[in-house]
């Protein structure tokens, strides 16, 4: 993978996901270790290109980059020349001009980091973008679930909450599908995209019939910044329908485990109780985000030398 962008789970094989977790595992064990730090990209440089606010993603990207010894860049859009009206694309190419070794690239607009890429000769991760994807989000979930099940072939997987605007269920769709998963999606109608289906997964609007025999629940927030229309009656009423408390957690296996991508609304995707105790394996999976994105920054941060063609002028900034 090395020179490689990573910007989604689509374009990845099932080997190369077992890579990524492999090189994981022995990521874990450095930050396992009372001095959390490896010489392993000493000299490299990595810059974190966040456009959209985060605190799990872009704190684990920095964290892992530093335990890995790379000199980390974190540019902020509000300090930058951009509020200069100078366009997202130049300003990707002028820090390209300073020769990183990898551009992490997070924004609230689909296809941004893919344009990027297009235009840098260092390797870009995407890092979330818009309701596109989170690759290494559905990585370190995979990771979390084999730490927790020793496998992902065979299991069941119930992904409930706004399928519709969630970048995080298309990338879980892709990995566990990939990884030999049965994979359930529950939502209000509103908030399941007619294609569905189409992904190879079963779609519904009962949070009962989805969870019967489940051996991973996974609840994703409301996204209220993405709803732009009348998507609920109301927010109670989600939470009664759909939000999961240990009642209705009965419905799954015994043995299930609950999951979050964070931040978690409490009291409306999950309870209290949920979000804080097993079986929930929230802190687990922001545990092993920076296990992961070690596992990214080391197999792509190879020297990468490209012939970039200037892009014809689209007036635009992605």
């Amino acid at each position: 993978m090395i020179g490689r962008d990573l910007l989604g789970i689509e374009d990845l094989d099932r080997d190369e996901i077992e890579r990524i977790l492999e090189t994981a595992e022995h990521m874990r064990e450095v930050s396992n270790r009372e001095v959390k730090k490896v010489p392993t990209l000493r000299g490299r440089t990595i810059v974190n290109l966040f456009f959209e606010s985060s605190t799990r993603t872009r704190a684990s990207f920095e964290i892992a980059g530093k335990r890995l010894s790379a000199d980390v860049i974190n540019f902020s859009p509000s300090t930058s020349s951009l509020k200069k009206a100078e366009s997202i694309l130049d300003t990707a190419r002028t820090l390209d001009a300073m020769d990183p070794d990898a551009v992490v690239v997070r924004h609230s607009v689909a296809g941004v980091p893919h344009r990027i890429a297009e235009v840098l000769e260092a390797p870009v991760v995407n890092a979330g973008d818009g309701a596109r994807e989170h690759p290494t989000q559905a990585l370190l979930d995979l990771f979390t679930v084999i730490q927790e099940k020793g496998r992902i072939d065979g299991l069941t997987v119930a992904i409930v909450g706004d399928i519709l605007h969630s970048r995080v269920a298309r990338s879980n769709i892709y990995g566990f599908s990939k990884m030999g998963a049965e994979v359930r999606v529950a939502a209000p109608p509103t908030m399941i995209p007619p294609f569905i289906e189409s992904f190879g997964v079963k779609a519904f609007t009962s949070l009962r019939e989805a969870l019967d025999g489940a051996d991973v629940v996974m609840a994703l927030r409301i996204q209220n910044e993405r709803l732009t229309g009348s998507f609920l009656p109301s927010v109670r009423e989600y939470s009664n329908t759909f939000g999961i408390d240990r009642a209705k957690l009965n419905f799954a296996k015994e043995d299930a485990i609950v999951m979050h991508p964070g931040p978690v609304n409490r009291g409306v995707e999950l309870s209290h109780d949920l979000t804080d105790h097993r079986p929930s394996v929230i802190l687990d999976q922001v545990r092993n985000g920076v296990a992961i994105r070690m596992a990214v920054l080391y197999l792509i941060t190879g020297r990468r030398r490209r012939s970039v063609a200037a892009p014809q002028e689209d007036g635009g900034d992605a």
